[in-house]
């Protein structure tokens, strides 16, 4: 009996610090990754490109709640005018801001400021919150690239909308300058003809986009931001 007590006080120890080693590895692990991805906003001075601090802080959060399998963060700001280079690529590993342009939003969500959001069929308004990237096509507007929506109630219904990235002829400096805005699209968040095709290949299969807004019901609700 005592020698039974004994080799069960000794092995307990040992027992206990491997149960705490399991216990912290994971958020240690989580910790690091987004101490060293938060350190990206810096390196990169985004803050003198136009994205505010919230803004990246708020994409890491929900880039953290899904294992998205490619580090490559998109973010489409549409707190700024859509006369402003308001789509951020960056990849995250290699701290690198791969691309800065114009992006359109919803031909209902408004004029120059994106104001009304909707996840609704026919509504040619743009959804907010995070997408992974799919594969890409052959389609009207040349090559595009699919996004599924993650968000449920926000933008869950984006695959059925046929929300796609693709390039428009209405996302360029020229119509800004006849018209002091992008022209807008029936939903997508469609870019630039010239650079499409490097931004869909850059982000393809598997990487994470936000769609940010101030919207408070969007902010309140979002799963991906608590």
């Amino acid at each position: 009996m005592k020698k039974a007590l004994l080799f069960l006080f000794a092995i307990l120890p040992l027992s206990l610090a491997s149960i705490g080693t399991t216990v912290k590895h994971t958020p240690h692990s989580t910790l690091n990754r987004t101490s060293l991805w938060s350190g990206v906003y810096d390196d990169l001075k985004l803050d003198s490109n136009g994205l505010r601090r919230e803004v990246f802080e708020y994409a890491l959060r929900g880039l953290q709640k899904t294992n998205f399998p490619k580090s490559v963060l998109s973010i489409v700001d549409l707190s700024q005018p859509s006369s402003k280079k308001r789509l951020y690529v960056i990849d995250l590993n290699s701290r690198k801001l791969l691309f800065q342009t114009y992006v359109a939003h919803g031909r209902n969500s408004g004029e120059l400021m994106a104001a009304s959001f909707s996840n609704t069929h026919s509504s040619y308004q743009s959804s907010l919150g995070f997408y992974q990237t799919l594969g890409t096509y052959q389609g009207k507007h040349g090559l595009s690239l699919q996004l599924k929506g993650l968000e449920q109630g926000f933008n869950d219904n984006a695959f059925s909308r046929a929300i796609v990235i693709h390039g428009a002829d209405y996302v360029c400096e020229d119509f800004i300058r006849r018209t002091g805005r992008l022209g807008r699209s029936q939903g997508c968040p469609a870019i630039e003809n010239a650079i499409s095709k490097d931004i869909i290949q850059a982000i393809k299969g598997g990487s994470c986009l936000f769609v940010y807004s101030p919207n408070k019901d969007y902010l309140q609700k979002s799963t991906f931001l608590l």
